[in-house]
């Protein structure tokens, strides 16, 4: 009997070392909602328990967390895990130094739940900067009870679009629009058009430079005219004198009168949850025309994990990080609180558990399936972001043409590209 309780100490105690010895404070950084902030703390209390550590969360909004985050990475005070943006990879790392390399984890951070094409997108000069949270990209959500009432198929293609148009307010009325494009929205789908038609990202991964050249860009330009001039999409005056709300928080919204978007696979509730009883929105693949050499699907990681190159327990964050993504207790907690997982650990257990609604796998579904060239974070860089809006803006109060808004994107664009090549 003796011998036995001894040796059922000895096994309790060299279970309580493998826990505790190693067990460290740590902190953890993130901005998002409430929701967010909530089921974060959750999953951080449980693999926190679980091997043995604390971690402190710092939690903030979106707002001013850029900043934040800034202050802290110049002067090495950033937390040890840290939710970072993607297009945020060249500011913080453009050498793919600026964070731990994660490859260096593989014995701990099961790796293999990700693609080499998710792992290839956060990773610099052959660093993994970080662990993608969820794949997300731009697909096009129509509003069906709209195109049904008059006696329309949603569009398939671009001409299907375009013949919406007219047909609209035709049967419904002259405030009826089948697509809604302004301010990033009409970037983004400029930049599709473009895409599709070259097969070209906005920026050469070779040369660091804007890869249409200006009859190319200008050409884009053009076709979002049309769009105006045949009333497929309200004028930027027209937006303007409405008042610029947000378009889910817009009555022609909510009521079918602008029955289509360009928008974030994983923002579907978002703009479906405004709507009128009744109304139905639908995710529908990416629009095309013919001679488009790609559908110019617009996919990125929408955030990742990362450990900061600082971090004094690198080894227990990573613990933590795997946990949160890979394994069961930190899956619970999260769910889907940052989009639909890229873990595949993860997307089975909440796909398994009824946790994934079906819209939400339906327009992810077609963002993942699409082709395009590899998107480069560049393109939601701030300066760059704002020459597109600022000029596309310009074209459409008729302050300049579609040549001269292509040749200063391109000029302004590479100048600000130009520190990072």
């Amino acid at each position: 009997m003796t011998g036995k309780f001894l040796a059922s100490v000895a096994v309790g105690a060299l279970m309580f070392t493998s826990t505790a010895a190693g067990a460290v404070e740590l902190r953890m950084s993130w901005w998002g909602g409430d929701s967010r902030h909530a089921a974060t703390q959750e999953a951080l209390k449980v693999c926190g328990e679980k091997y043995g550590h604390t971690v402190k969360p710092e939690f903030t909004g979106w707002s001013g967390h850029l900043e934040k985050v800034t202050t802290q990475i110049a002067g090495g005070t950033e937390a040890d895990i840290m939710q970072i943006n993607w297009p945020w990879l060249p500011l913080f790392s453009a050498s793919g130094e600026g964070f731990a390399d994660l490859n260096e984890f593989s014995g701990t951070i099961d790796l293999g739940n990700w693609s080499d094409a998710q792992l290839s997108s956060t990773t610099v000069s052959g660093k993994l900067n970080g662990l993608p949270l969820s794949t997300t990209g731009r697909t096009f959500f129509f509003n069906k009870t709209t195109f049904d009432k008059a006696g329309l198929g949603v569009p398939k293609t671009w001409a299907d679009l375009f013949a919406a148009g007219p047909a609209l307010k035709e049967k419904l009325g002259e405030g009826y629009y089948p697509m809604n494009a302004i301010k990033e929205t009409a970037a983004l789908l400029v930049s599709l058009y473009a895409t599709q038609q070259t097969g070209k990202d906005l920026v050469d991964p070779e040369t660091t430079q804007v890869a249409w050249s200006v009859d190319e860009l200008a050409s884009a330009i053009d076709f979002y005219g049309k769009m105006v001039k045949e009333g497929v999409v309200m004028s930027q005056k027209d937006v303007a004198a409405a008042g610029n709300v947000r378009l889910y928080e817009n009555p022609q919204w909510w009521d079918g009168r602008i029955a289509g978007s360009y928008e974030w696979d994983s923002t579907f509730f978002k703009f479906s949850d405004p709507l009128q009883e009744g109304q139905e929105l639908v995710p529908v693949k990416i629009l095309m025309t013919e001679g488009a050499v790609t559908e110019g699907v617009y996919r990125k990681p929408s955030m990742m994990f990362s450990i900061s190159k600082n971090s004094e327990n690198k080894a227990a964050a990573a613990q933590i990080l795997n946990c949160l993504l890979n394994e069961e207790e930190g899956i619970a907690a999260l769910g889907t609180t940052r989009g639909l997982p890229a873990s595949k650990a993860a997307a089975k257990q909440l796909g398994d558990a009824g946790n994934i609604r079906p819209e939400l796998a339906s327009a992810n579904a077609i963002v993942m399936g699409g082709t395009g060239p590899t998107v480069s974070p560049l393109n939601e860089h701030p300066e760059v972001r704002g020459v597109f809006l600022d000029t596309l803006e310009e074209y459409s109060y008729g302050l300049i043409d579609s040549k001269e808004a292509a040749e200063r994107i391109i000029e302004e664009l590479n100048d600000t590209l130009a520190d990072f090549g």
